[in-house]
């Protein structure tokens, strides 16, 4: 970028001031700011007219009359001022951009506001494999491929953590099988977390304990089962004659129904000798009168007619 010679020198004057008032100053360092590299960073000290962007006393970049003028040409293209907001930001961290970092943001005057920048490499995704395992516990072991910030978590309580490590042990026990476990390896811009499942990870061994109880149970689990299952067969047993005795029932009601036939009574006594054989012996007939009744089989709708 081309400047006029006049700017670059009231510039140079104005920044040597700077950097006297600067040095005599004792630099306070406001926050410490943490990114991953790749990222960005904004830093939050608006300079809307003159200001100036420095790192470990070296001038980055300035405003000047709402003007940015970039000093450092390795910061090409990463340093940028926003000119509606007035902040600096830079972009595409690289490690080598950790540092201090200073704003002047007044007219005229010193006022001096410095972050202390770190930049990090993404934390490695840590490993967890099963060391040895008992009836009542279990060991861990969670590991990562270079040095960081290690921690075992048991559901939201932090049980152990170790800095700058590569590995990590814990000791689980049977009892809190049923918690949430998971090791964090963090560094202060992000962190990767590996969660464990208990129920593959640490397969614990049956104590004597557990196969007495289940030798125990089991034969009263087997009987049981085995009585409920005779109590159902009898169920439907029941329920089967029941139904077969009702059916015959009915059968036999409609089978068995009783048929009664009329009885025809006649009087016409010369029609009833004509049917009659002769009694035997000399007896006078001619004061008896025979009765009969004539019986007629009514024939049921089902029964065949005969030919």
């Amino acid at each position: 970028m081309n400047v006029p010679t006049s700017t670059l020198q009231m510039l140079d004057a104005v920044y040597h001031e700077l950097l006297l008032m600067v040095s005599a100053a004792e630099v306070e360092v406001k926050d410490t700011l943490a990114r991953l590299v790749g990222g960005n960073i904004t830093f939050p000290i608006s300079v809307k007219e003159s200001g100036f962007l420095l790192k470990e006393r070296q001038n980055i970049a300035m405003v000047i009359r709402g003007t940015f003028e970039l000093v450092e040409n390795i910061y090409q293209n990463q340093v940028v001022w926003d000119r509606n907001s007035g902040l600096f930001t830079i972009t595409t961290l690289q490690k080598n951009n950790s540092g201090i970092y200073t704003i002047d943001n007044k007219h005229g005057q010193v006022s001096v506001l410095s972050y202390h920048l770190a930049v990090y490499d993404s934390p490695p995704t840590p490993v967890v494999k099963r060391l040895n395992v008992s009836s009542d516990s279990c060991w861990l072991l969670c590991s990562v491929d270079k040095p960081i910030n290690l921690s075992w978590y048991r559901d939201q309580e932090l049980l152990n953590q170790s800095s700058s490590e590569l590995s990590s042990f814990i000791l689980v026990h049977r009892q809190d099988r049923g918690s949430k476990y998971k090791c964090v390896a963090a560094n202060p811009a992000d962190n990767q977390t590996h969660h464990i499942d208990l129920r593959e990870t640490c397969r614990f061994t049956e104590s004597d304990g557990d196969n007495q109880m289940r030798q125990y149970w089991l034969p009263i689990g087997l009987v049981s089962v085995f009585i409920a299952f005779i109590g159902l067969c009898a169920c439907f047993i029941k329920q089967r004659y029941i139904q077969s005795k009702k059916g015959h029932r009915q059968t036999q009601g409609s089978d068995g129904e009783v048929q009664y036939t009329p009885i025809h009574i006649r009087t016409d006594r010369q029609t009833q000798e004509e049917n009659l054989p002769e009694p035997p012996g000399p007896a006078d007939q001619s004061s008896l009168t025979t009765i009969y009744a004539k019986m007629e089989h009514q024939r049921s709708q089902t029964e065949p007619a005969a030919i």
